[in-house]
């Protein structure tokens, strides 16, 4: 274990940018730049949520982080370490502390494999010489760390339903004993009430194990449930970061308050009242991304400068950072969301 005082995990200005061939048409090659320019810390045995509507570059931040891909620029430091900057080798020796679980369980799982075997072979791969009795107890207690019978380490995938698994995928992450875990929309292929007992998986396995948490996801009705800070990112920018609480009691950014209008209120009468911010067109492609503010094509509030310069975040407080030229304006917008409903 590191005695590193710092956060866990900081990013610094982070870019990720993918080369696409010109076609007989263009006259040179296309740049998409999938994450341009995020930073963020977490520190261990917290929880950042990283949201945004689909293709604006969260996955692509945590297969950085893994380097699953290779970053264009920027430095990753993970316990103080800057793991972007290491030779391969020595990252190998690290990499098991950082995990990822993934959207769909059944296509990251060996679907030729035991639920046991699955979770037995990222167990013994630096346990090699521990009995074999020792790996059995220990892999079974895997299994029942998240909520499998025992039983059920003779089935195949296959044979396993949506939710047991997603728990089998946390099983795995779980047998390298790792620090840091980035889950990638890992409940949003499950039933409601399914997706209710694996987050409070996850916040049980947090508290009992001391775990860190990127959490990404589409949805900030799952994040409010878990995360400790949120990011919200559009065409590969963070526009607005700030603690979970402040997010759905004082959200700022156009883009997030559009967000939040869209999550349902259960409540009929205030569901009834509330305004909700329909954004104009959709999302632009992230080979042509607009320029200054990329949101300012479906801004409500954006004037000429929007379009010309991108705003940089900006801490109004608190930990608090925005990105908009127009916070006056944006701060207007109201909304009867999640955050503050009318009683009925």
């Amino acid at each position: 274990m590191s005695n590193h005082k710092g956060p866990l995990l900081k990013v610094e200005n982070l870019k990720m940018h993918f080369s696409l061939k010109r076609g007989l048409l263009d006259k040179q090659d296309k740049v998409v730049k999938a994450v341009d320019g995020v930073s963020f810390e977490v520190h261990k045995g917290r929880t950042l949520g990283i949201v945004g509507e689909s293709g604006c570059g969260k996955t692509t931040i945590g297969k950085c982080i893994l380097r699953i891909h290779q970053a264009s620029s920027g430095k990753i430091f993970f316990n103080g370490q800057d793991i972007l900057g290491m030779s391969e080798r020595n990252f190998s020796k690290i990499k098991r502390k950082m995990q990822m679980i993934f959207q769909d369980p059944y296509g990251s799982l060996d679907p030729r494999q035991s639920a046991f075997s699955i979770v037995k072979e990222t167990y013994v791969e630096d346990r090699k010489r521990q009995p074999a009795r020792v790996v059995k107890e220990e892999v079974e207690k895997l299994l029942v760390r998240v909520g499998l019978p025992v039983e059920l380490g003779i089935r195949y995938p296959h044979e396993l339903s949506g939710g047991q698994r997603q728990r089998l995928g946390i099983a795995r992450a779980l047998a390298t004993d790792p620090e840091l875990i980035i889950c990638d929309e890992p409940v949003s292929a499950l039933d409601v009430s399914i997706q209710a007992q694996i987050i409070n998986l996850f916040k049980q396995l947090q508290r009992q194990m001391q775990l860190t948490y990127i959490f990404i996801a589409h949805d900030l009705a799952v994040v409010r449930h878990i995360a400790d800070r949120v990011a919200v990112m559009y065409l590969g920018r963070f526009v607005e970061h700030m603690d979970a609480a402040e997010l759905y009691s004082n959200p700022l950014h156009p883009y997030t308050k559009s967000l939040l209008s869209a999550i349902p209120i259960i409540d009929y009468d205030a569901e009834r009242q509330r305004k909700r911010i329909i954004l104009k067109g959709e999302v632009p492609s992230p080979i042509n991304v607009p320029s200054g503010c990329a949101f300012h094509p479906r801004c409500p509030v954006a004037s000429s400068i929007c379009a010309e310069v991108v705003p940089g975040l900006e801490d109004i407080g608190n930990g608090h950072y925005v990105a908009c030229h127009h916070l006056d304006l944006a701060r207007e917008m109201v909304m009867i969301g999640p955050q503050s409903q009318k009683p009925a």
